[in-house]
């Protein structure tokens, strides 16, 4: 069975989805196979490898109008695949307000896939809300992004305090698969001074690969590409390949 992994953080503009393309794309590239699950209605993931946000969407995987493999869609890479998001799916927040087992949507819908993929890696929106929940209910562990800035702090704990509630409630399996940096700046103190802290309170559970700030990264989704494609030699690419690393030695 496949390794499903979530990437939350309730803070938009961490880097949250790209680093669920560019570590999908690089453990692909490692020879897994590997699904990527645009969570989010406004289908950044989806435009930034280049797939069709078109039906089949996650939307109609919800609903039942589709079986899990109908919805698959074929990236630029070998091994990655992608299942959409349009705006179809803002409604389903609503729909599934007062529906009995509302949080696990996903989780069912996805079931039947962990038996093709080798990892599924599933990007929800900047928000706790049920959507979110979904993605925490379906995955064996949550990958956090974090940017190198002093609100950072707060936010993350007020992330774990909501993982902690799911594992009591919700997915008792449910692992923190680790917390790792994005758009950093060396030459600021400020960001210096979070990595320490961070690094300090939670040891072990910190990556210790560190994204920098860099442009490529930036450019990058606007071509449909993961940076693997698009600049493989640019510091950003290199970063990302070595964090894919790290999320596969640990499992």
């Amino acid at each position: 069975m496949g390794k499903c992994i979530v990437f939350v953080n309730q803070k938009g503009g961490v880097g949250k989805t790209t680093s669920a393309i560019n570590i999908g794309a690089y453990i692909a590239l490692a020879g897994k196979k590997v699904l990527l699950v645009d969570f989010d209605s406004q289908g950044n993931m989806s435009s930034g490898v280049g797939v069709s946000k078109d039906k089949p969407t996650i939307y109609e995987l919800l609903a039942g109008q589709v079986e899990g493999e109908k919805a698959v869609k074929k990236t630029p890479v070998e091994n990655l695949d992608a299942i959409s998001a349009s705006i179809d799916l803002s409604g389903v927040a609503i729909e599934l307000a007062d529906q009995e087992d509302r949080e696990f949507y996903l989780k069912n819908a996805l079931e039947p896939l962990k038996a093709i993929y080798d990892y599924i890696l599933i990007d929800c929106p900047p928000s706790l809300g049920i959507l979110t929940l979904n993605g925490l209910a379906a995955a064996d562990s949550v990958l956090v992004p974090m940017q190198c800035e002093y609100f950072a702090l707060e936010g993350i704990t007020l992330l774990l305090q909501t993982v902690q509630k799911v594992q009591k409630g919700i997915n008792p399996d449910l692992k923190i698969g680790g917390i790792f940096f994005t758009m950093y700046d060396s030459r600021t103190r400020l960001a210096q001074d979070v990595v320490m802290q961070v690094k300090s309170y939670f040891k072990d559970v910190v990556f210790n690969t560190i994204i920098p700030r860099n442009v490529r990264l930036s450019e990058a989704p606007s071509h449909g590409l993961p940076i693997c494609k698009y600049d493989p030699e640019c510091v950003g690419a290199r970063s990302y390949a070595k964090l894919a690393e790290e999320v596969i030695r640990r499992g």
